[in-house]
C-alpha cells in the first residue's frame, strides 16, 4: 500500500491543522500550566473537537463516530503534536475506543462508544505499575468474589487518570507477575468504592496519575475480552497507543525542526545568517532525512492497524522507537542551534523537549522496543 494519505485524509489533516493553530496553539498549553488547571485540558476545546467528529475518529458511524480509522487518528495526533495540544485524545479516542471497538461486548459498545464520540466521557488505560513500561509485569490482582472479582493493587503514570470517568485496568486473574497468561482487562468506574486517584505533576504539564484499587468490586460484565486471556487484547490496545504516540512525536519533531530552520535563517553572526554555515546545514539535512523516515514508518504502522490489526504489533513498536529517538534528536538540535535562549521558558522549544521526553517513555522507549522486536523475531 502506498505510504501516502488519501485525498480525504489530506483534507482531514488540513482542517485539523487550521483548527488547532487557531484554537489550541502552544500558548494554550502555557496557560493551562501557569493557571495550574485542575483538569489539565480545556473541556470547552474537547467538546468542540467532539462536535467536529474528532473524538470519535475511531468510532464507527453506527455508534455516532466519524470512522476515519487509525490513519485518520494518526493524522489528528500528528497535528496535536505540532501544537502540543492537551486533550484526552490518546487516552479516550485511541486507547479506549480501540479497546471497546475491538474487544467489548455489544452492550458495552452501545453504551460507551457514542459517549466517546460525543465527548461526554473520559477514559484511561491503567497498565504500568513501576517506573518503566512493562505490560507483563502486572501485580494488581483480581480475586474471584461471588459472581465477580475484587481488584487490589495500584497503577502508575495513568494518562488522564485523575479526570477519567472509566478506567480500563489490566489485572492478574491467574498466574504470577511477569507471565502473559492470566491477564484480564476490566472496565472500572472511576468513582467506584475503593478507587483513589492521585494526580502526578509531569514535566510536560500534561495529565498523569497514580491510581490505587482497594478491593474494588467488578462483575463479569465489566470484563473486556476473555478472562485469563486478555494479554493479546492488551497488546493490540497498546499497539494502537504506540502508533498514536509515534504520530504525535512525528508532529512535534516536524514543528521543532521548522522552528529551528526559521531561526537559522533569521539569526546572524559575523554579518551572515547562521543557516549559511555548512556545519549547521549538514545537521539540519540529517535531521530532515530522519524525520521523513519517521513519517513513513508511522504511516505504515497506522495503515497496518487499519488493514491487519492483529499483525501490526511489530511495526507499531518500530514506529514508536524511531519516532521517540528522532523527536528527541530534533528537540536537542533545536535547543543547541538556538543557543542559550533555547534553554529559556520564553521560547517554545523547551516545551516541545519536555513533552517529547514524556511521550518517548510512555508505552516503552526505543530500548524497550528494540528488545521487544528482537524477541518477537526469535532472537
Amino acid at each position: 500500500m502506498p505510504l501516502i494519505l488519501t485525498e480525504e485524509q489530506e483534507m482531514l489533516k488540513e482542517s485539523a491543522q487550521r483548527f488547532l493553530e487557531e484554537t489550541a496553539p502552544v500558548s494554550a498549553l502555557r496557560k493551562l500550566r501557569d493557571e495550574r488547571s485542575e483538569d489539565g485540558f480545556s473541556r470547552a476545546l474537547w467538546k468542540e473537537m467532539a462536535e467536529m467528529g474528532r473524538a470519535g475518529v475511531l468510532v464507527d458511524e453506527a455508534h455516532g463516530g466519524s470512522g476515519f480509522g487509525f490513519v485518520g487518528a494518526g493524522v489528528l495526533a500528528e497535528e496535536m503534536g505540532r501544537t502540543l495540544t492537551a486533550s484526552p485524545f490518546l487516552s479516550t479516542s485511541i486507547l479506549a475506543a480501540t479497546a471497546l471497538s475491538k474487544f467489548a461486548g455489544e452492550a458495552a459498545k452501545d453504551e460507551y462508544l457514542p459517549k466517546i464520540a460525543g465527548g461526554s466521557v473520559v477514559m484511561a488505560l491503567a497498565v504500568d505499575e513501576g517506573r518503566k513500561h512493562g505490560p507483563a509485569n502486572i501485580a494488581l490482582r483480581a480475586e474471584k468474589s461471588g459472581n465477580g472479582f475484587k481488584l487490589a493493587g495500584s497503577k502508575t503514570f495513568v494518562a488522564d487518570g485523575h479526570v477519567a470517568d472509566k478506567i480500563i485496568v489490566a489485572a492478574l486473574t491467574a498466574g504470577a507477575p511477569g507471565e502473559e497468561n492470566g491477564v484480564s482487562l476490566f472496565l472500572v468506574d472511576a468513582k467506584a468504592k475503593g478507587v483513589r486517584a492521585e494526580r502526578t505533576i509531569m514535566v510536560d504539564s500534561r495529565n498523569s496519575a497514580r491510581i490505587n484499587f482497594d478491593n474494588v468490586a467488578v462483575t463479569g460484565d465489566d470484563v473486556l475480552g476473555e478472562v485469563d486471556n486478555g494479554f493479546a487484547a492488551l497488546d493490540g490496545i497498546l499497539s494502537a497507543g504506540r502508533a498514536g504516540l509515534a504520530a504525535e512525536l512525528s508532529g512535534s519533531a516536524q514543528r521543532a525542526f521548522e522552528m529551528t530552520t526559521s531561526y537559522l535563517k533569521e539569526r546572524k553572526q559575523f554579518g551572515k545568517a547562521i543557516g549559511s554555515f555548512q556545519a549547521l546545514q549538514h545537521r539540519a539535512a540529517h535531521l530532515y532525512c530522519e524525520i521523513e523516515i519517521v513519517k513513513s514508518v508511522t504511516l505504515k504502522a497506522l495503515q497496518d492497524l487499519d488493514n491487519a490489526f492483529g499483525m501490526a504489533s511489530v511495526v507499531c513498536s518500530l514506529a514508536k522507537a524511531k519516532a521517540g529517538e528522532v523527536a528527541k534528536l530534533s528537540c536537542q538540535e533545536a535547543v543547541q542551534m538556538h543557543g542559550g535562549i533555547g534553554m529559556t521558558d520564553e521560547y517554545d522549544i523547551g516545551l516541545f523537549m519536555k513533552r517529547v521526553r514524556v511521550a518517548q517513555e510512555m508505552f516503552g522507549d526505543s530500548a524497550y522496543h528494540a528488545d521487544r522486536i528482537a524477541r518477537l523475531r526469535g532472537y
